[in-house]
């Protein structure tokens, strides 16, 4: 897929990985919708930088983890960008706790944003793709949805479902040539680990990552555009993880 005057919606795409995929689409060409559910300085910041880039940007606040929402959110999206070309769903935050811990209004909160909001998306997105014979999707799952976890039940389950969402969902579009893709973040520095301790970030650098460094935003949006470029990929999960899903280890 070309980039030149495509047209994305990113949801969550006013902070962290998905800010930066919307400025790297950006960048490429793309016209660009951001979401997120707070019209504050950084949604204000990541539309002035898509706009300094030459680039339309609208930003659009809803709340992925309401359907109606998510009716409204990609119907302004379409009206704003004159179509739809690619949508990445990057919305999303941590969600703590054992079984016992995770109580049920965690449990399905959980899966409203990430899962339910994923279906209710692709539904609402994809007759639009399929009209104009080609499209892509990405979705954001983690390297907690591939491995085993501890303390984070809730999360990792809907990032494994996001998983098998893909795959199902980007054979049932092919025939459209919609592809369908998913990317797997490792341990990313955004505010999702700010409450992460010195001890267990060395801990993280000398075992859990085999390079021994934190990921970027920046690199998670680089195998976002490889994935939406590439028309000959669909179906496929792409580790970003510094090699943390492929070894044993604590």
């Amino acid at each position: 897929m070309l980039l030149t005057n495509k047209r994305a919606l990113i949801t969550g795409g006013t902070k962290g990985i998905g800010a930066a995929i919307a400025l790297d689409l950006a960048r490429q060409g793309c016209d660009v919708a951001i979401n997120g559910r707070h019209d504050d300085d950084s949604a204000t910041d990541v539309q002035r930088a898509i706009e300094a880039a030459g680039r339309t940007c609208v930003k659009i606040i809803a709340d992925v983890a309401r359907p109606d929402e998510i009716e409204r959110l990609v119907r302004e999206a379409e009206a704003a960008l004159g179509g739809l070309d690619i949508l990445v769903h990057s919305a999303g935050g941590a969600s703590l706790g054992t079984i016992d811990e995770c109580s049920p209004e965690q449990w399905k909160a959980t899966f409203d944003v990430h899962v339910h909001a994923a279906y209710f998306l692709c539904r609402r997105a994809l007759p639009t793709m399929r009209k104009a014979g080609e499209g892509a999707v990405i979705l954001i799952s983690s390297v907690a949805g591939i491995r085993g976890v501890p303390t984070h039940l809730a999360y990792a389950t809907v990032k494994g479902a996001i998983v098998q969402f893909t795959r199902s969902l980007a054979r049932d579009e092919a025939d459209h040539n919609i592809r369908v893709n998913c990317v797997a973040p490792g341990i990313i520095r955004t505010r999702f680990h700010d409450t992460m301790t010195p001890e267990a970030k060395a801990h993280n650098l000398s075992v859990r990552i085999p390079l021994h460094r934190e990921g970027t935003c920046e690199q998670v949006a680089e195998a976002v555009r490889a994935l939406v470029t590439n028309d000959f990929i669909t179906g496929e999960l792409l580790m970003v993880d510094g090699g943390t899903s492929m070894q044993v280890c604590r």
